[in-house]
């Protein structure tokens, strides 16, 4: 019941007031980041969504508006990231777009990370399990070392929260979340144990 309608639920209702609430931080984050660097205020890109459908999600653009590779990871001291987008990054507030994502039912406020398309060719068994549910702003990889885990520790931990799916969960991973926003991701990295 959870998984199948409660969840959207939540997800809709949630992410239209935080649309609402949001729109004058938008003003001020747009003004910030034409001021600080050339280029687009928002940042757009495709992404595998449920059951292996592409859509486009929403960022605020944190670097430089150069022509780059789309899969590139980037790390802390990045020279392409712009004055502006460290903060951003570090806040996790260049993902909040994303809850127009949410909003439009492409994505969830948990769940694995939506991903480029073209690495579902990469799967391994624990990687075609993450797109049997919505992907999420937030995860339980998200929450246990993010970037500095390899694909194949992400997806275990996609898999684990697939088969695990509750609204216990969910809330674990957003409580999880918002203490990495405030105390900052290196107090949080460990190996998956799943």
């Amino acid at each position: 019941m959870y998984k199948k309608f409660i969840k959207r639920f939540f997800d809709f209702l949630i992410s239209l007031l935080i649309i609402l609430f949001l729109v004058p931080l938008f003003i001020i984050l747009y003004i910030l980041v034409k001021m600080d660097s050339k280029g687009d205020f928002f940042f757009f890109q495709e992404r595998l969504g449920y059951k292996g459908r592409v859509f486009k999600v929403f960022k605020i653009r944190t670097m430089t508006d150069k022509v780059r590779v789309a899969d590139r990871e980037i790390l802390k001291g990045d020279a392409e990231v712009t004055r502006m987008g460290t903060i951003l990054r570090r806040l996790k507030v260049d993902e909040l777009p994303q809850i127009i994502n949410i909003f439009k039912g492409d994505m969830s406020f948990v769940g694995p990370r939506p991903c480029l398309p073209n690495q579902i060719t990469e799967f391994n068994e624990h990687g075609k399990q993450r797109i049997l549910v919505t992907p999420g702003l937030t995860g339980l990889a998200q929450t246990n070392g993010n970037i500095y885990l390899t694909w194949e520790e992400r997806w275990k931990y996609d898999r684990y929260y697939v088969e695990n799916l509750s609204f216990f969960l969910d809330i674990k991973i957003v409580f999880k979340t918002v203490l990495i926003v405030l105390l900052g991701e290196q107090k949080f990295l460990k190996k998956p144990n799943v």
